[in-house]
């Protein structure tokens, strides 16, 4: 895990190296001080020397001004660092989820990436920055002040020998206590996000159907919940104080009594034993070792807390795309020729029943072809294995000739246009949403596009036209609209196969018939493979498939189905009755 994370530090390497320096210098100024402190004390107030008093003064005031410009400069280096170091694993994660294939995909709800891209990444900041300044500061002080202590006195410095071990252990219990909390709770938050997103995406359905209180009360429930889960880890980690400060004050009581019993029996003389300015100077130590402590206590703290976040970095980090070029890719598919040659598929490998089974079939480039079935029968599924979103299991996809998994993906996707079952719009203007199909198209292009798609008409009726702003979804135009613009930017991309997942189900039927009578006149030598529910939208394919269960249950032209398969007989009587 932190070979992964620290991957991403890159850049900042040598700002993360020059704080942890810098913290170290600083903790070596601090350390001098109370000795320095104790010379004036000893050598200067209380024999009477001002020039001791100066001398040491100027010390001092040196030392202070150093231990102040390095622990500025580190500071100032370590947010740097850790801020950089934020930027590089949200951009990391984010190119690694664009590699991802469909079933990576699965392995992730999007609640869950969005969390691990904001939430975990914080987290992780906060304790890296926290590690660069007090994961160094805390040991060098303590290693530094016990030395500088037992230079003083061995017998008073035991007292800290002793306390250390004690709150160490009862540390490392609270923190043992506190990492299972934390985990759950940064699991909450996955079910929190995906609230909001379900939420702000189907707000309409949400009004439409008077539910927001049952969405505030969702909602609530899952705030509370999150709630309870930090507050019981903050309780636990509150501890740290209360239990800081009992050893802190017993150590300082032990200090003062047995540091008074010295300098009693002293005479407060260097030469026979300790001085009223090491008894000054073994307090500031005693105030150090402890609070060392104390910020190795809210070290572990932050890494307990971020620990669970980045766990769930490194799962994305580390999370192998499916799907991958071969060593030796081809880079030109011929034309657009499909072959299914005995296809089965499972999303998951201990899945009980096959997605598609043993499918054969093959379509010749130009072809227009149909594929109904009822809700469930893999319609999706098969054309999915065509772009090489998912893998077969069994058997074997090819286009032009070729297994689709020799090919080059972006030269497989550039020849395979998909217009999926859930369009989506992004935030821009319409021109470039179409560009998303070929961002060097010209402006005639994408009028013709648009023109074929039936699109052209709509959009010029906008104000601004193609210049005319799509808000985040496609909010703003209408379920046919946008599957009529999605439909024009897979055109832009000038396919060899293109294959509509029910893309025409919003709009009418007049609109559906003028779509398929472009793409017969425009693209003729195109594959057109065509998902759908109404038959109307695929009677004049040169063969229509009929899926049932993940099996070809039948597979010709309108006539011979109507009078060879009961499936599409049925669906056929019943959408005719439907519009009579």
């Amino acid at each position: 895990m932190i070979k992964t994370l620290s991957r991403s530090v890159r850049q900042f390497k040598v700002s993360s190296a020059a704080t942890a320096a810098l913290s170290a210098l600083e903790v070596v100024f601090e350390i001098v001080v109370p000795l320095t402190m104790s010379r004036l004390i000893d050598h200067g107030v209380y024999a009477g020397s001002m020039g001791q008093v100066w001398k040491y003064g100027l010390i001092l005031l040196l030392l202070a001004s150093m231990q102040l410009t390095t622990g500025i400069l580190a500071a100032k280096l370590g947010a740097k660092a850790s801020v950089g170091l934020a930027a590089n694993l949200r951009q990391d994660m984010y190119d690694r989820v664009q590699t991802f294939s469909f079933s990576n995909i699965d392995k992730f709800s999007a609640a869950s990436i969005v969390t691990r891209l904001t939430t975990d990444v914080s987290n992780v900041q906060n304790a890296y920055q926290m590690l660069l300044r007090m994961a160094i500061r805390a040991p060098f002080m303590m290693v530094f002040a016990m030395i500088a202590s037992f230079s003083i006195s061995r017998q008073i410095s035991m007292v800290f020998l002793a306390a250390i071990p004690l709150l160490a252990l009862v540390l490392a219990l609270i923190i043992r206590a506190v990492i299972p909390v934390f985990k759950q709770v940064f699991s909450d938050y996955d079910g929190l996000n995906k609230v909001v997103q379900e939420n702000v995406r189907g707000i309409r359905v949400v009004k439409s159907f008077n539910q927001e209180n049952f969405e505030i009360k969702k909602f609530e429930n899952m705030s509370a919940k999150i709630f309870r889960g930090f507050a019981k880890g903050e309780r636990l980690i509150a501890l740290n104080m209360p239990i800081m400060q009992i050893f802190m004050y017993t150590c300082m009581l032990l200090v003062s009594w047995l540091g008074a019993r010295a300098i009693i029996a002293s005479g407060n003389n260097e030469a026979l034993g300790l001085t009223t300015g090491q008894l000054t100077a073994l307090f500031s130590y005693s105030m150090q070792i402890l609070m060392s402590l104390m910020m190795l206590s809210m070290v572990f703290a932050m890494i307990t807390i971020a620990s669970s976040s980045a766990e769930r970095i490194t799962e994305i980090l580390n999370e192998k795309s499916d799907i991958t070029d071969p060593a030796d890719p081809v880079y030109e598919v011929k034309d657009g020729a499909v072959v299914f040659d005995r296809v089965s598929f499972v999303y998951h490998a201990d899945a009980d029943k096959k997605v598609l089974d043993n499918i054969d079939l093959r379509i010749a480039s130009g072809e227009t072809v149909g594929i109904i079935g009822s809700i469930g029968s893999s319609k999706s599924s098969l054309v999915q294995l065509i772009p090489r979103l998912y893998d077969v299991t069994e058997g074997s996809v090819s286009v032009g000739g070729v297994d689709v998994r020799r090919y080059h993906l972006d030269t497989l996707r550039g020849a395979v246009a998909m217009v999926l079952q859930k369009n989506e719009l992004f935030s821009g203007t319409i021109k470039e949403n179409l560009r998303w199909g070929n961002e060097n198209a010209s402006d005639e292009e994408l009028v013709q596009a648009s023109r074929q798609a039936c699109a052209d008409d709509f959009i010029r009726s906008f104000p601004q036209g193609y210049d005319t702003y799509i808000e985040q979804g496609g909010t703003n135009v209408s379920g046919g609209q946008k599957q009529r613009l999605c439909i024009a930017r897979a055109l832009l991309k000038k396919p060899k196969v293109l294959i509509l997942d029910d893309s025409t189900s919003a709009v009418d039927t007049k609109t559906d018939a003028a779509i398929k009578r472009s793409f017969a006149e425009e693209i003729p030598d195109t594959t057109k493979i065509i998902i759908a529910q109404r038959v109307s939208s695929i009677r004049h394919a040169d063969k229509i498939i009929v899926l049932d269960e993940g099996k070809i249950s039948a597979l010709g032209t309108h006539d011979e189905l109507l009078k060879t398969s009961s499936i599409y007989r049925e669906v056929f009587e019943s959408q005719q009755k439907g519009e009579e």
